[in-house]
């Protein structure tokens, strides 16, 4: 109880920066209401004397979709009694939509009826009551930036055409080096963490062998990829997407809470060797997906040296941990990794999307591996510095700026305000596990790593029965009918799933900075509401 009561301490001050954050939605939401259509746009959409009705059509438009926005897109999206989703089976839901497009287009008003059903339907990861996925809540900061950037519509390949936001990407990038511990290095953001992690085996490749960018797999040895059996399914399609092939990806047992055990990969090194394969790449997972372990990087970056190996990080969900002074630790040995992936869209807020690669040394090897060299691009007598030309160490050609929203929410919060943010998810997650142990209807699968809970629910049905192999049986249905039912409430989302010899269990996200002790006790709550009645 002296725990339970610590962690309840330390989330005191989510509770208060929620209602906060409530009040000013209501204050926004009452100030927009006292308002006439008129005013709200000549007031708030149009300034420096513009008025509404002196604008082209399509910027009319664009006034009436921003006010739109706004108000279902953070005021309504946020508040607790909005519906997560409005969930309609498919065909049930192509009725509900206009979905047709036509040779003739329509009205401004028709097109702004088809946002509001875009909005009326869509599920909404602003809401406290979404944990479906590794993302969730909402930065007015991030999506100022995000705004920006699209206004803008700007490309980031060359100087020329980014010139600020090249700046920015390098300064970023430069601060994720130092939070690794990377004295040097370079790096790209990517469309996601699945790229960035085959950014990693192309790019270990290209440094064992350069001649695979001419000649491709011919004339290389079969290579070897060792990741464990708990790592992100990236590795997999890496595998075959470069080439490779799923013959080539070696998996490495964990365990009992997700870790890879580093004498388990010393086993498989060794027979792949003997199996006639060359290991050349390891990836370590820092927060898996399901359980959220951290792999220890000590010991696998010893057999990484021993063995030549390159030895890339999947931080993606459980990087964020870097920020904090308190949770660092479970990234302990980062520094003396190859590389990293870090999702900034998952456990930083940032709007999705928001993935980095990241470099230890190595500097031009990202460039080397990947350029074209087209021409009409990358000029070799251009009148400015062009190493700044970040575009060919992509394997994209258009890419959006990243880089800016990231950076602002940065300039906002400062790496203090980020640090405290991470510090709240991980208390939320403690906190949550220790509510599950002081309930009888409620099973805690393993104590929280990263800010992932996983829990059974048990309902009255099973309650006090002995946990045989038909039990657990009984178990397994349980998890799947309580979330159609949440779904069609649309009063919460959270994921489950099976993992092995574990049967289906929920798995709780700990992702949104805003979750508030209440909202925890809401989850708890519903499920238990949602289950009662269950006979399985």
């Amino acid at each position: 109880m002296l725990q339970f009561r610590s962690i309840l301490s330390s989330t005191k001050h989510v509770a208060h920066q929620f209602a906060l954050h409530k009040e000013t939605h209501l204050k926004a939401a009452r100030a927009m209401s006292s308002l006439s259509k008129s005013q709200r746009l000549d007031n708030g959409a149009i300034a420096n004397g513009i008025h509404r009705q002196n604008l082209p059509a399509d910027q009319q438009f664009f006034c009436d979709a921003f006010e739109l926005v706004f108000k279902e897109g953070v005021l309504d999206a946020t508040k607790p009694d909005t519906k997560v989703v409005e969930f309609h089976d498919p065909e049930a839901l192509k009725g509900l939509a206009d979905l047709s497009i036509r040779d003739d287009g329509e009205t401004d008003a028709q097109v702004l009826d088809h946002c509001r059903s875009a909005f009326k339907y869509a599920v909404k990861p602003a809401s406290p009551h979404f944990f479906n996925q590794l993302f969730a809540g909402q930065d007015l900061y991030g999506l100022a930036g995000q705004w920006l950037t699209d206004a803008i519509n700007a490309s980031q390949y060359t100087y020329e055409v980014a010139p600020l936001f090249t700046l920015i990407e390098h300064e970023v990038f430069a601060k994720f080096r130092e939070l690794c511990g990377y004295k040097t290095g370079d790096g790209i953001f990517c469309p996601g963490g699945s790229l960035a992690n085959m950014y990693a085996l192309n790019v270990a490749r290209y440094k064992r062998f350069p001649e695979s960018k001419e000649k491709g797999l011919y004339g290389i040895p079969k290579l070897a990829i060792f990741t464990s059996e708990q790592s992100h399914y990236s590795l997999k399609k890496g595998a075959f997407f470069l080439g490779l092939g799923l013959d080539s990806l070696k998996i490495v047992k964990c365990d009992e809470i997700g870790k890879m055990i580093p004498e388990e990969l010393e086993k498989e090194i060794e027979k792949a060797t003997q199996d006639g394969f060359l290991p050349y790449f390891v990836n370590a997972t820092s927060g898996t997906t399901v359980l959220g372990a951290y792999d220890p990087l000590e010991p696998i970056a010893d057999i990484c040296k021993k063995h030549d190996l390159w030895l890339h990080v999947d931080a993606a969900w459980g990087g964020g941990a870097l920020l904090s002074n308190k949770y660092k630790y479970l990234l302990k040995g980062m520094e003396r990794t190859d590389s990293m992936t870090w999702c900034q869209h998952k456990m930083m807020g940032v709007p999705l999307q928001c993935s980095a690669f990241v470099m230890n040394g190595n500097e031009g090897l990202l460039h080397k591996a990947h350029a074209a060299g087209a021409r009409y691009l990358f000029q070799q007598d251009k009148f400015y510095d062009m190493s700044y030309d970040t575009g060919d160490k992509s394997i994209q050609c258009g890419r959006k700026v990243d880089a800016f929203k990231v950076w602002l929410m940065w300039k906002k919060k400062g790496n203090k305000g980020f640090e405290e943010e991470i510090n709240t998810k991980f208390a939320n997650s403690r906190y949550m596990a220790e509510v599950i142990k002081s309930r009888n209807d409620f099973t805690l699968v393993l104590e929280p790593q990263c800010t992932n809970v996983c829990f059974w629910y048990v309902p009255p049905c099973l309650q006090g029965l002995e946990r045989t192999p038909e039990f657990w049986e009984r178990m397994r249905k349980v998890a799947p009918i309580i979330k159609e039912r949440m779904v069609r409430n649309g009063s919460l989302l959270i994921g489950y799933q099976p993992l092995e010899p574990r049967v289906n269990f929920f798995r709780q996200i700990f992702a949104n900075a805003r979750t508030s002790k209440e909202d925890i006790d809401f989850i708890i709550n519903e499920i238990a509401t949602l289950g009662k009645t269950l006979e399985v």
